[in-house]
């Protein structure tokens, strides 16, 4: 949901006996369109307002961030002239998306001053503001624009300050015959939805569908279609969710997302029947709610764009490899119709007798071909018979040799479009930014991005178990790879890999050499382990299909039929030399071909612990 001006209004009544009376103590402004001050009365308050085009806002939080090295020109603005300063007032008007914060501090001449810190919440176009009020001077704004930018207003120092310009809407109304009057001045083939946001200050349009639900209505509903029982339902709603004087007390929810990984999908005042499908968490307060779902979002957002330019970086390589590729079959198909030359010296060889001198073709009896046909060999007239054929034999060895080269080149440029597959499936599964993180790592221990590489044993796995010493055993636990763990129906445990560092560690590491190992067949995907007890060969069967079925949810084949899934035990692992993270060879398995079942994989996601 949006933070809409009835959602802010009930977040600036919340906020206010808090806020009002705090000293300043110290000013930040981690990222260039958010910053946070650090407020003291009774207790330490940290206070965020943000401009960023997709979630500008403001609350308490307990988040911290990285200050850059020098402190941009706007935060020293507003250092210089409200550190050491008390908030006096809070407030907002007509449930516009316009705060204000009124600061009272002493300036260089040690003179009482009053200044408006001003956050507009508008979309890409929201901004912090810090004006003078007896003047109505910017000292400076957040974004900076002139008359180039906007014909309204400039923001710049010492322009005179105006406020963004009214919509015109109508502030929230008691009065039913009013209210009816305004919907009616629209036209009878506008939906009630689409009125309600158009006409009346502080709606969103979650906010409007919720007032258009709550009356009983259809979200397409026309405001022809209503009878006088639905406006007078309309208008009780109308005046129950858009009036925050109208609701003396609130109820703050946050709304996931149904997944095996729920994540927050949107928050409200109160709980709102357009998402009653979605599952509910109730919240102390409106603060939390709004924290927490724009703290969710920003990481979202900053896993979405990790993602992003992770996964250009391996596109831009998969597809280099292919233009590869591409030229390694063109040369491989040339080469083949180069083999024929060693065919034509012979023949040539067999017939100097019969070529004169300056000839420009030969005609042969091809004796390799049971019917003995005419082959017409072109020749250089320039040069003896002999040394046309002998440049034909030269042309059959380079051909030879370009096919043994390319043949080496191809094979290596197919097991690198291999791993870049695993990579792209590795990214689009990665849930959180460390395991970003960890392929970000596994691509600078690659050499496909620049920076600090893996430590040694991140890199590179030693043959056969590793050693036991004081080092290992006083590991971080950071430092241990956190794979996911599955619990069968049968109470036995399933290791699912993350990403390739993660395989390599769980099946060349972590696995016992009697522990059984998982992958789909041919197909880029996790590594999946079973843990075996002394003396036990394999798991009972139940558990060895959910694993199985566990190694092609994680795998590019999810959502196939008949999948090809090979099974092993771990001695049977081998990693060549300068083989890819994530690649391992095996000459003795079992395969079962299985179509998971939805109802089971449902379960075995349910089941997922984190790993100690």
């Amino acid at each position: 949901m949006a933070l809409d001006g009835v959602t802010l209004a009930y977040l600036v009544n919340e906020l206010a006996p808090l806020l009002i009376g705090a000293r300043i103590d110290k000013i930040f402004q981690p990222e260039k369109d958010e910053v946070h001050f650090q407020m003291r009365q009774q207790r330490s308050l940290r206070l965020l307002l943000s401009t960023s085009a997709t979630s500008p806002r403001f609350h308490l939080t307990q988040e911290t961030k990285k200050n850059p090295a020098s402190p941009p020109m706007f935060c020293m603005i507003l250092r210089k002239h409200l550190e050491g300063g008390k908030l006096v007032s809070l407030h907002q008007s007509d449930l516009e998306r316009v705060v204000t914060f009124e600061f009272q501090n002493y300036n260089d001449r040690g003179d009482l001053v009053t200044l408006h810190l001003h956050l507009e919440i508008m979309g890409k176009h929201s901004n912090l503001i810090l004006v003078d009020p007896l003047t109505n001077t910017i000292l400076d704004g957040l974004k900076r624009y002139s008359h180039a930018l906007s014909h309204y207003r400039e923001v710049l120092p010492g322009r005179t300050y105006l406020a963004p310009p009214s919509q015109g809407k109508q502030p929230p109304l008691d009065n039913e015959e009013l209210w009816r009057g305004i919907l009616y001045e629209e036209a009878l083939d506008h939906s009630i939805t689409g009125i309600l946001l158009a006409r009346f200050a502080g709606i969103s349009p979650e906010l409007a569908r919720e007032i258009v639900i709550q009356a009983g209505l259809n979200n397409e509903t026309l405001l022809q279609q209503c009878g006088d029982i639905d406006l007078s339902r309309l208008f009780q709603a109308y005046r129950r969710l858009s009036n925050p004087q109208g609701v003396p007390e609130i109820e703050p929810c946050l709304y996931y997302n149904s997944s095996p990984r729920p994540q927050l999908a949107a928050f409200s005042f109160v709980p709102f029947q357009q998402y009653q499908e979605l599952r509910l968490e109730h919240v102390p307060s409106i603060n939390d709610a709004v924290q927490r779902f724009y703290q969710s979002k920003s990481s979202s957002n900053s896993l979405e764009s990790k993602r992003g330019s992770l996964h250009k970086i391996v596109q831009e390589q998969y597809t280099h490899s292919k233009k590869k590729l591409k030229i390694y079959n063109e040369a491989e198909s040339t080469a083949q119709k180069g083999l024929a030359y060693q065919r034509w010296g012979e023949l040539l060889t067999a017939n100097l007798y019969r070529i004169p001198p300056g000839a420009t073709e030969a005609s042969v009896d091809d004796y390799y071909d049971p019917s003995a046909s005419l082959v017409v060999i072109p020749l250089n007239p320039h040069i003896s018979a002999i040394d046309n054929a002998q440049r034909y034999y030269k042309l059959y060895n380079k051909a030879k040799a370009t096919l043994l080269k390319t043949k080496e080149l191809k094979e290596t440029t197919l097991e690198e479009l291999n791993y870049l597959e695993s990579l792209q499936y590795n990214l689009d599964q990665a849930g959180t930014l460390s395991e970003l993180d960890e392929i970000h790592h596994e691509l600078a221990g690659q050499g496909y991005v620049a920076g600090k590489h893996l430590k040694k044993e991140h890199l590179k796995l030693k043959k056969g178990r590793p050693k036991t010493n004081a080092k290992s055993k006083t590991k971080s636990s950071k430092d241990v790879p956190q794979p996911r763990v599955y619990h069968s129906s049968q109470g036995r445990v399933i290791l699912v890999g993350k990403n390739n560092a993660q395989n390599d560690w769980l099946s060349l590491r972590k696995g016992k050499p009697t522990d059984l190992w998982l992958h789909t067949k041919v197909i880029p995907g996790s590594h999946v382990l079973i843990p075996l007890e002394e003396g036990e060969e394999f798991p009972d069967d139940t558990t060895l299909e959910e694993a199985a079925a566990l190694a092609i949810y994680y795998s590019q084949a999810r959502g196939s039929s008949q999948v090809a899934v090979d099974y092993t035990h771990v001695k049977q692992l081998k990693k060549p030399n300068s083989a890819k993270p994530g690649m391992v060879i095996y000459e003795q398995n079992w395969t079962l071909y299985l179509t998971p079942k939805q109802e089971i994989l449902e379960r075995l996601l349910a089941s997922e612990e984190v790993l100690e």
